[in-house]
């Protein structure tokens, strides 16, 4: 099997590490044009600098943009449409801030759901009228294993992202004869900033060290080892793809197995 991209454009959030690098930069492996969008334009630069180059005619660009200030992203993101069309959309944004259920208020909610949910679909709603126009398309979302069965210390991931899943489901079903696919990667642990965050804030919590967390955590994992963002990057390649051509609607878990023992 040899995915290949070629004159494709795609647009990556949240691009310029963890898993939205992975993505990126496989996605150009693969000879598509990158679009990568972030808030930090320095690391969007560098960025754009590292994408690999495997044609000629192949041209990598940025957008600066902060997906936990909606309002502002929306002004953006309809400026980037007004001049450019994309065929692979990778929603992927920054996670919101981890804690439990009883110490977040409604407000904390909010602004989940503006980072979480209406920029994906903010996004997505520009992205479509090429795509069906063209009759054809690829809608990834990036997701996580919470949805599966929810992580204590990530009360506003677990409620939005599920929302998420169940709006992506809903829409593919009424874009598929447009033979626009829309398809969700239900994410384990992979070794990225955020899980390191994450693994700090727990060892923080239950006074274990960070060691320790990992550890515990990798040992819950069946192939016993956090994931690579470039393992990442090859599902999502797959999935832009024609041999995804007949793939919709699915929420893809990838997590060395992890959801299995659940």
């Amino acid at each position: 099997m040899n995915i290949q991209l070629f004159s494709k454009n795609a647009l990556v959030g949240a691009a310029t590490q963890g898993i939205g690098a992975g993505i990126a930069t496989e996605l150009a492996k693969c000879g598509a044009n990158v679009t990568v969008m972030a808030r930090n334009e320095e690391k969007l630069k560098n960025s754009v600098s590292l994408l690999p180059l495997i044609h000629p005619d192949q041209k990598h660009q940025y957008v600066v943009a902060d997906f936990s200030d909606f309002d502002n992203y929306k002004k953006i993101i309809a400026a980037f449409f007004k001049d450019h069309s994309i065929d692979i959309l990778v929603n992927n944004t920054n996670g919101p801030e981890p804690g439990l259920a009883l110490e977040k208020d409604v407000e904390d909610y909010q602004r989940a759901f503006d980072l979480l949910f209406k920029t994906v679909c903010e996004t997505t709603l520009l992205a479509l009228p090429h795509m069906i126009q063209q009759g054809s398309g690829r809608i990834i979302n990036v997701s996580s294993l919470s949805v599966k069965e929810p992580i204590g210390s990530l009360a506003l991931s677990n409620s939005i992202r599920s929302a998420v899943i169940a709006w992506a489901k809903t829409l593919s079903n009424e874009i598929a004869h447009h033979q626009i696919t829309v398809n969700n990667i239900l994410t384990g642990y992979f070794d990225t900033e955020r899980i390191q965050n994450l693994i700090q804030h727990e060892a923080e919590q239950s006074g274990k060290s960070p060691d320790e967390i990992k550890a515990g955590r990798e040992h819950k994992i069946p192939m016993k080892r956090l994931g690579k963002p470039e393992e990442y990057g090859h599902l999502v390649s797959f999935l832009a793809s024609e041999y995804a051509s007949y793939l919709t609607g699915a929420s893809i878990p990838l997590d060395g197995g992890l959801n299995n023992t659940y």
